[in-house]
């Protein structure tokens, strides 16, 4: 019998390599991104929904459990993976609280919109990494709207270095016409397209610098339209909302996470056989669906059902040059597989994710390097190497959930391999170790 795919040493876990083809099934928990949308949108609308398959992790506990401190009644279920938020046709409740969002960035980003159209003094705070991710871009174009944020860092004086902690004084989002970067985070435009309806005037929002990750940008309308609001778009340069209110919904599903999907979407890339991920189609809201197409450049086989995929290992996997920046939290799991093709892959256009829960980029190299892949860092992305021998070694993870998730894919394949502070999966996938043995 093969041994487990997990063992414990001590803060770190060693995975176990599979030496047969894969023939498995599995299912991820919701998208991370769906949840946090739908959290945030029916807050807004008048009544109640009810949210299924809604993800259960750090992170969207953060956000509804800020929610609740600022006095909205929402009712979590994880046995049943449901979340039930009243809303209150745009008000918030609390006219004063303090908000620890831990190291959610979507949270952060989504929140701060929000507490703009209550009324009174709200603190948004976070850990030592949060207090070291820039929000003040988002501050920058809130600011052109009406509203009135402080930054409490009272050293920086260049908005675009701003983080949290900041302080919102809030009597209502006036609205009008702004501008918005592009260039750091599709988070900041999503959080403003989500509370324009609720501005005092319509909200027309014009994008500077280009748009990365454009796919959320389009998640983010869908699930506007899906309670009920229109959005006037031009492309991803403009944007016009309407004032006007969402509809709750008495249910509202929540499609598996796609990004937490492409780790095992990748898996027979490098061990052969075929795995299938439930709950999903290729005509997901979520953009990081589209890791699918790079897996077929590479060489293996795609088969999608009504509500699932199924990935099929190649006969030999071929390495790619890809931009990334509209799927870039899949690109630590092509990193993770890219050293098993028989060609360099070079991976683009994300130098936005220095700046993420760790600088990805320097990570994965400096990860990569650590297991003896051949790998240059690239002001915008990494050329990985095919690489004949993995070295044995214990992977750092920056207390970052996908770092601990990709590499642990290498571990599949070679031995010696274990994962420092696995727990920091919890932030998007606590039962991540649990799935990946499900292979076996």
């Amino acid at each position: 019998m093969e041994k487990s795919a997990i063992r414990d040493q001590q803060s770190a876990i060693e995975i176990a390599p599979i030496s047969h083809a894969l023939h498995a099934t599995v299912r991820v928990p919701g998208s991370k991104s769906l949840t946090n949308r739908a959290l945030l949108v029916a807050s807004l609308a008048e009544g109640t929904t009810t949210l299924t398959n809604a993800l259960f992790s750090d992170d969207s506990r953060y956000f509804a459990g800020a929610l609740q401190e600022l006095g909205f009644d929402v009712r979590l279920d994880p046995d049943r993976a449901e979340m039930t938020v009243t809303g209150l046709g745009g008000r918030i409740p609390m006219q004063k609280a303090e908000l620890f969002i831990g190291n959610a960035g979507t949270a952060a980003r989504f929140l701060t919109a929000l507490l703009t159209l209550g009324h009174g003094e709200f603190v948004l705070d976070g850990d030592a990494r949060m207090r070291e991710r820039p929000i003040g871009d988002l501050v920058a174009t809130l600011e052109q709207l009406g509203a009135t944020i402080v930054n409490r860092q009272s050293s920086i004086v260049n908005h675009q270095l701003i983080c949290p902690p900041i302080q919102i004084l809030a009597s209502g989002l006036p609205g009008g016409s702004a501008t918005v970067a592009g260039s750091v985070s599709s988070q900041f435009l999503s959080g403003l397209l989500m509370v324009s309806p609720y501005a005092q005037t319509p909200v027309e929002l014009v994008v500077e610098g280009g748009l990365n990750s454009k796919p959320y940008v389009d998640m983010t309308l869908a699930v506007m339209t899906d309670f009920g609001v229109e959005v006037t778009r031009h492309g991803y340069e403009g944007f016009v909302i309407p004032s006007a209110r969402y509809q709750p919904r008495a249910t509202y599903p929540i499609e598996s996470d796609a990004s937490a999907a492409s780790y095992f979407f990748a898996t027979p890339a490098i061990l052969g056989g075929k795995v299938r991920v439930e709950n999903i189609s290729r005509h997901s809201k979520q953009g990081d669906i589209a890791f699918l197409d790079i897996l077929q450049q590479m060489g293996c086989t795609v088969n999608a059902g009504t509500d699932y995929i199924e990935v099929t290992g190649p006969t030999s996997l071929r390495g790619v040059d890809v931009d990334m920046r509209d799927i870039s939290d899949t690109a630590q799991t092509l990193a993770a597989i890219a050293p098993f093709a028989s060609s360099p892959t070079r991976l683009r256009g994300i130098g936005f994710i220095r700046a993420k829960e760790t600088d990805r980029i320097g990570a994965v190299c400096a990860e990569l390097a650590r297991l003896g892949v051949d790998v240059q860092e690239h002001p915008d992305g990494l050329a990985i190497q095919p690489c004949a021998s993995i070295r044995p070694a214990c992977v750092h993870t920056y207390n970052d959930h996908r770092m601990a998730m990709a590499f642990a894919l290498i571990g599949l394949r070679a031995p010696g391999v274990s994962i420092e502070n696995p727990a920091c999966v919890s932030k998007t996938f606590p039962d991540y170790f649990n799935v990946l043995e499900a292979l076996r």
